[in-house]
Parts: C-alpha cells; structure tokens; sequence
C-alpha cells in the first residue's frame, strides 16, 4: 500500500494536474469528460500516430502479462487507466468492455492493457493491489468482472483486505493464501505504484481514461464511440 507520505504526494500531484488540464502531453479528450456516457456528434477523423510517438511507447506488449487481453501483435491497444471504486469505471466495464472484447479481441484485433489509477484512497489501493495479486494466478479478469459487477459506494468496505478475499474466491483464484501474500507483497506495491506514476505523468486526470494506438478517450463511453474509433485505427492498418 502506499505509504501517508506517498499518499499525500499523489493527492498533490492529482490538484496539480486538474489546474494544468493535461497540460503535460496537450491531451484532449475525443470522448467526452468525465463519466459521461454520450457522445453528441460523429467521431473526428483520425490520423494515424506513428508507433514511434511517446504516447504510443505507453503500449507494453509484453509477452504474458497477466493484465492484459489480447494478441501481443493487436493492430489496435487500448491502454486503460481505472479505479475499483470508479462507478464510471464500472459501468465502462459492465456495458462496453464486453462488447468490445466479443467483437475486438475475440477477433485478434484489439489488445486492451490494464493500469490500476487508484485516485479514491485507500480501498482503491487495496484494490488495485488484489487486482494485481490475482493476476499472479491468471484470475486478473475475472477479479475484474467481480470487482465491477455491482456498484458500491467507496470506503464501504467492499476493497477491504476481507472484502477483496471474497472478490478473489469469486473470480476463482485458485490459493488464496498465495493471493494473501502477494497482496501484501513489496511487488504489487511497486507494480501499482509504476502504473498510477504512468497515468500521473501522462495527465490522466478522471477515470476511466483511455489510449487507443495513443488516442485518448475519457469517460464510460458506450460502445459505439469505441467501435468507430477501432474501426477508423484499423482502416488506417489496412491501408499501410
């Protein structure tokens, strides 16, 4: 868990970003601001960034990394930036991750990266850490679908240390006891830290945010503000 001194840090960091708007990276949104879940309009046309591009570096590709989904080799990415305790988030993931993984990455198209932004104290931290623990067993998506399967109000207890146990006996990891150390583990600490710094440095300032091959998109969009901006990234790879 992050220490106070850390805590406090990132709080600071938080109040500088919002004052800044993303100033870091000169990110805008295309979807929207906030948990907003329409989009008024067509979609912009998109124009291809370069794999060379820092924003595109983001995308790890790594080979069995357990918060991932997808072909290493996706034409698309899709980097996610989340909190448990984010009802937006849950609503993204109860609505359009479904969609999108049954139409996209079923299909070998679409990769999507998880990253723990935990900006709501210290049960999204405990979270974001059992998160991480499951995946150590292979149980990161599906602790992910338990996590978001209902909302809940935050600091209600669900992200306890006995509550994210119970999260991980229903996402199906296999030893729970393994799941107890490694949420506890100077590892998970430093896997979440290392993800929350990612998404501080870029200038996420809401969650849930999002990369799609470097193009963000903020908010619980449905899934047709998604599905058109996968489909221009992938006309665009068709045509290179």
């Amino acid at each position: 868990m992050f220490s106070r001194k850390k805590q406090s840090a990132l709080v600071m960091i938080v109040v500088a970003l919002v004052v800044g708007a993303m100033v870091l990276t000169g990110l805008t949104s295309i979807g929207g601001s906030g948990g907003a879940a329409d989009q008024e309009g067509g979609p912009e046309a998109l124009a291809p960034i370069s794999a060379e591009d820092p924003v595109r570096q983001l995308e790890r590709r790594e080979a069995g990394d357990p918060l991932a989904l997808g072909e290493q080799d996706a034409p698309v990415v899709m980097v996610e930036y989340s909190d448990f305790q984010c009802a937006f988030c849950g609503g993204y993931a109860r609505g359009s991750y479904p969609a999108l993984v049954e139409e996209y990455v079923d299909a070998g198209v679409l990769r999507i990266e998880f990253r723990n932004f935990p900006i709501f104290g210290p049960e999204s931290d405990t979270a974001a850490r059992a998160a991480w623990a499951a995946g150590q067993q292979g149980r990161f998506w599906e602790f992910y679908e338990a996590a978001f399967a209902e909302d809940a109000h935050r600091d209600s207890g669900k992200y306890s240390v006995d509550g994210v146990r119970e999260l991980a006996e229903q996402a199906g990891v296999p030893d729970l006891d393994r799941f107890g150390e490694d949420l506890d583990s100077a590892e998970a600490g430093e896997s979440v830290e290392r993800d929350a710094t990612e998404g501080f440095e870029l200038g996420v300032e809401t969650t849930p945010a999002f990369l799609l091959n470097g193009h963000p998109v903020v908010g619980g969009q449905r899934p047709d503000v998604f599905r058109d901006i996968i489909d221009q990234l992938l006309e665009h790879d068709g045509q290179n």
